[in-house]
């Protein structure tokens, strides 16, 4: 593909998966998150990895990564968007514990999990079921660094989905999720 063409399908992309993560987060009453989840996405770090790497079956910051060993626009875009995991990465306050995984608020781990379904929605289109986030979690769940709150929770909305729908589980997220009803 030309980079006039993947410009356009990489913007077609992002722009999709915005609006599923915006109607999504809207279902569950997070409207500002909605409206400004993945804006860094179009800016000029993030967009021209996406014209250069575009594929349209994975991100282009995996592709991007294979090639140079680290993916920049995904260095600029996990150190801007608090609803990547990524993001609550720090040094312990043990510093002989290293790196990890600090606890994240609730309505960032919503907003992560409406983007694993949308990021879901997009790479399997018509073949997606509400167990692919799950799954799609599962392949990568041992090497994240993440907070064990913030691991359980997810995975508790992760498993909900795949058992329940979406319909169960975003009526939970807004009832005792985002309702301060959920205890760790």
């Amino acid at each position: 593909m030309d980079k006039l063409k993947n410009g356009w399908h990489h913007f077609c992309t992002i722009t999709k998966h915005k609006w599923i993560v915006m109607r999504q987060c809207f279902r569950v009453g997070l409207y500002r998150q909605g409206i400004m989840h993945d804006l860094s996405k179009y800016s000029p770090e993030e967009f021209r990895t996406g014209v250069l790497y575009f594929q349209g079956n994975r991100s282009p910051n995996a592709a991007e990564k294979e090639e140079k060993g680290y993916s920049r626009a995904w260095l600029h875009h996990k150190g801007r968007n608090k609803h990547h995991y990524e993001y609550w990465i720090d040094l312990s306050v043990d510093k002989a514990e290293g790196l990890r995984g600090m606890k994240m608020p609730v309505r960032y781990v919503v907003e992560m999990f409406m983007d694993r379904i949308a990021a879901s929605k997009i790479y399997a289109g018509q073949d997606y079921t509400d167990s692919h986030p799950l799954d799609y979690y599962k392949k990568s769940k041992n090497y994240m660094t993440i907070h064990p709150d913030t691991r359980k929770l997810l995975e508790r909305l992760l498993l909900m989905l795949s058992r329940y729908g979406e319909e169960k589980t975003f009526a939970y997220i807004r009832k005792v999720v985002l309702n301060g009803k959920y205890k760790h």
